[in-house]
């Protein structure tokens, strides 16, 4: 039985270490926290629950797949799909609810917008569900080995063409709707990707399909359970958990292949290792004689944000929706100040996201957890966020009390730029490399070294890139790669 070794427990790592523990490896995780999550991490204090790292779960059947291959069950998650995926709110006062289902949306839409959109949405859900159809299986659940092998599946390169998804995106949805709330409502997802939608590629719309056609969902005690759930599982299934466990150098023997890892205080043996982390930082902290990939140096990275996460006395409004988007007035200059001028946004949109109200043990009773994310400029835009910080604290909280959320105050804590850079995140920002043309598929940072046999990635960095459902594939892909090298079932 080979051995493996993964280094980092969250959803990418935990996702990886399930394929291969099914495979018929021996795997053991190393993380440096003191449990599992990474990123999809969870803070407790004064009675109040935070999660620290993603809100919004979308395609729950990507989590199954690593879940089952170990014996374990979605069901434990007690996932409920959420109604409305998210509220938008806009500056002109209006309001349209992401409903969960198509023709709940289209009622919406007929309702809140006109009926010649509503009319729109059942076409553009058709050109989703397509561009999911081609995109996922021959584009995205892939490993590449070089840009040539883009061309060894035309037809489907074909059809992703006929489908205009390598158009822009915010023209593109532009051509199908007439308002432009919807434009936003259909484009914001761009910003996951680290690009203004106007700039994004339609291929992109993909990630609206994920949210606004597949669902948002949101398991029973907080989105931590998920990691939680993907530990357990392994465990059952016989892998080693090490927590509180440092990896610090990656063993090799006298041909330059994996031999293990030097993690805390011992030497674990490995015929493989998977590095699930902050990409950059792994070539950095782990195979320092290394010179990373051109994109790994030098690529652009995503804008960052600060996130606020608030424990306050009180409920909030009866308009509130658990996933609230607010709409600053501005829209393309927006974007152009964020990304383009590396500026903070002067009308900026935010997101509002209020767990306890579907999870009230999230916080003491007659209370609430509030989590305030603004998007930022990452930390080559040279801002001094010991300033910012503050700042942008007085700001956020004269906008909620402007939008009637409760802000009395038990407990709170800032994250800015500079707090991700200290979590070991590249220039500060937890949605790593942007998804430029340059910095996608076969051109994003590969998910093997092989100047180094045996070293394999998964995370955000790799392909096929940033978000829940994209890392937990990045984790499935890194198990393919090992197969490859090591055999399995």
């Amino acid at each position: 039985m080979s051995r493996v070794v993964v280094i980092g427990a969250g959803l990418a790592g935990l996702s990886a270490a399930c394929h291969l523990r099914a495979d018929g490896h021996e795997v053991t995780v190393v993380e440096r926290d003191a449990g599992p999550g990474g990123c999809n991490g969870v803070l407790r204090t004064g009675g109040f629950t935070f999660d620290t790292g993603p809100t919004v779960l979308t395609m729950p059947g990507l989590l199954e797949r690593p879940l089952q291959r170990v014996g374990g069950s979605l069901e434990t998650l007690r996932l409920r799909r959420l109604d409305p995926g998210y509220r938008a709110f806009f500056a002109d006062g209006s309001r349209i609810d992401v409903r969960d289902s198509a023709p709940a949306m289209t009622r919406e839409i007929a309702e809140q917008v006109s009926a010649a959109d509503a009319a729109a949405f059942a076409g553009f859900v058709d050109w989703l569900q397509e561009l999911y159809q081609v995109e996922m299986p021959h584009f995205i659940e892939r490993n590449f080995d070089s840009p040539f092998d883009l061309l060894t599946r035309p037809g489907a390169a074909a059809r992703l063409i006929r489908l205009g998804g390598f158009g822009r995106l915010g023209p593109a949805v532009r051509r199908r709707f007439a308002d432009d709330r919807l434009v936003r409502l259909f484009t914001f997802q761009a910003m996951y990707a680290g690009l203004a939608p106007d700039d994004a590629l339609a291929l992109y719309a993909v990630i609206t399909y994920m949210d606004s056609v597949s669902g948002v969902w949101f398991p029973a005690g907080g989105m931590h359970a998920v990691p939680a759930a993907l530990a357990t599982a392994l465990e059952a299934a016989g892998a080693r958990m090490h927590y509180r466990t440092p990896a610090k150098r990656i063993l090799t023997d006298g041909q330059g292949r994996v031999a293990g890892v030097q993690a805390g205080g011992e030497k674990l043996l490995a015929d493989a290792v998977v590095l699930a982390g902050d990409l950059p930082s792994a070539y950095r902290e782990l195979l320092p004689d290394l010179r990373p990939p051109r994109a790994a140096r030098t690529g652009s990275h995503s804008p960052s944000a600060v996130v606020w996460h608030l424990g306050v006395r009180g409920r909030p409004s009866t308009d509130a929706a658990h996933h609230n988007i607010h709409f600053g007035r501005a829209w393309q200059e927006a974007f152009r100040q964020l990304i383009k001028r590396k500026e903070l946004m002067t009308e900026p949109s935010r997101m509002v996201t209020i767990p306890s109200l579907d999870s009230p043990a999230m916080a003491p009773e007659g209370h609430s957890v509030l989590y305030v994310l603004e998007p930022v400029p990452n930390l080559r835009a040279g801002l001094d966020w010991a300033f910012e910080g503050p700042a942008l604290r007085e700001r956020l909280l004269a906008f909620l009390d402007a939008h009637r959320y409760p802000t009395d105050i038990v407990t709170e804590t800032l994250v800015t730029p500079a707090d991700w850079a200290a979590r070991g995140m590249t220039a500060g920002t937890p949605f790593s490399l942007a998804h430029s043309f340059g910095q996608t598929g076969p051109f994003r940072p590969p998910n093997l070294e092989r100047r180094r046999p045996g070293v394999f990635f998964a995370g955000a960095g790799t392909t096929p890139g940033v978000g829940i459902p994209m890392v937990l594939i990045s984790g499935e892909l890194a198990a393919r790669r090992v197969r490859d090298y090591l055999g399995g079932q």
